[in-house]
């Protein structure tokens, strides 16, 4: 009875301390983190559809790498254009009505999606799409580090960011088993295949509008604000090192991110020699699967080691595992280009935890200009022109290069914070 006892308190001992990141003041914020964690599994499972696409409409309309890699470029140039206004918006109106916002945006393109009978409506939808989930972004990813005491900042967005991992789990296995099992055999004027994921996400958008609009949302600019007042004036923006270097850190991450999901199906048909449907599984299941994997481990290892260091081990390692991509021989390439997406999990929330650092006055135009960096994505042709002028093993050049500045950015975090001006 003893064993059991203590067995039962340490399991509620364990409880406790996991819900403790969501406490601040007496307060519990725990509810709100998880309805806006809901978000982040959206937009994960709309970024795992596109690396899908892109190898359908290679095969589909017989476009090169780099043709293809246009999807990509219109998804992330609706992030980058929306990201500023979305930031003002939360700022002047509050983060409530960004998050609606973002979400009418959704639903607003993937309604159209079934009417884009042309690549090039149809990337137009894309574009509005994307600039409903940089609305989003914006928002939620620097709130969920207000849902809770400063020290856990970068393990609450880890967590919220696993949901993001579930989706782009999800996306690419849907995706697969929809689109590009169908791709060889559609009709020049059917398509159907690509606007049937596109309908549920619509409607799954329209019922969170009307949860969020019906539901309260803590407002956090008054606590932001009073922080400003406790005798240390905060430097204008662009004076935090920190920041700038985040901002850096976080384009060339996903640069890196982009380039490896929008090739990763074209690598390994090419490696193992299978259908592109079966590659779709082995990018969802085996390397979404340990993106997700690793956010959730990394939501518990930040909260025991700092966060620049961890930045530092895991970009280094993804560093290795790039050159072993690029040299490997038979399966072994595939298990490393897997075994990246682990390592690459914690990258994105924690550049930006780390980013936004000892920011309060200006939050939300900080985060704006991080979610900016998406814009990294509209980079992809260059990493399939590579592809196509040599070969997909040597492109992936361009993210080993990415990986090597990301961990010199872990690695000076510390000297810039303290040599900010």
């Amino acid at each position: 009875m003893k064993i059991l006892f203590n067995s039962n308190n340490s399991k509620i001992s364990l409880f406790n301390n996991f819900f403790k990141i969501f406490k601040f003041n007496d307060k519990d914020y725990s509810k709100t983190f998880f309805l806006i964690a809901s978000l982040f599994l959206l937009w994960g499972f709309s970024m795992g559809l596109i690396d899908v696409l892109n190898k359908h409409f290679q095969e589909y309309l017989h476009l090169s790498k780099t043709e293809s890699g246009f999807i990509q470029s219109f998804y992330y140039m609706g992030y980058f254009l929306m990201a500023l206004p979305a930031g003002y918006i939360a700022r002047n109106f509050g983060y409530k009505k960004g998050i609606v916002l973002g979400l009418f945006l959704v639903a607003i393109g993937s309604i159209i999606v079934p009417v884009a009978n042309a690549f090039l409506s149809f990337l137009i939808c894309l574009f509005i799409i994307a600039a409903g989930f940089s609305a989003l972004e914006t928002v939620a990813n620097p709130y969920t580090t207000l849902l809770g005491a400063r020290e856990f900042s970068a393990a609450r967005i880890n967590l919220a960011q696993s949901c993001n991992a579930i989706g782009q789990i999800l996306g690419p296995f849907i995706g697969g088993r929809i689109i590009l099992s169908a791709t060889k055999n559609i009709a020049s004027n059917d398509h159907t295949v690509v606007y049937i994921p596109y309908i549920g996400i619509a409607i799954i958008v329209i019922l969170l509008m009307v949860i969020f609009w019906n539901v309260h949302i803590p407002e956090f600019s008054i606590m932001n604000n009073n922080e400003q007042h406790n005798g240390i004036k905060e430097p204008p923006l662009f004076h935090n090192w920190h920041f700038n270097f985040a901002i850096v850190a976080q384009l060339l991450y996903l640069i890196a991110q982009t380039g490896i999901c929008s090739f990763f199906i074209n690598y390994v048909v090419n490696d193992l020699e299978c259908s592109s449907r079966e590659a779709s599984v082995y990018l969802s299941i085996g390397g979404f699967g340990l993106f997700f994997v690793g956010r959730i481990i990394g939501s518990f290892i930040l909260r025991q080691l700092k966060p620049y260091k961890v930045l530092t081990i895991f970009a280094i390692l993804n560093s290795l595992l790039m050159l072993y991509v690029m040299f490997s021989k038979l399966v072994l390439g595939s298990i490393a280009l897997i075994c990246s997406f682990f390592f690459m999990s914690i990258m994105f929330p924690t550049i930006f935890a780390l980013g936004i650092y000892g920011i309060n006055k200006h939050l939300e135009k900080a985060s704006s200009f991080i979610v900016m960096t998406l814009i990294g994505g509209a980079f992809t042709p260059i990493m399939g022109y590579v592809a196509d002028i040599t070969n997909i093993k040597f492109a992936f050049v361009i993210p080993l290069c990415c990986f090597t500045v990301i961990s010199l950015y872990g690695l000076l975090w510390k000297k810039l914070i303290r040599g900010q001006s």
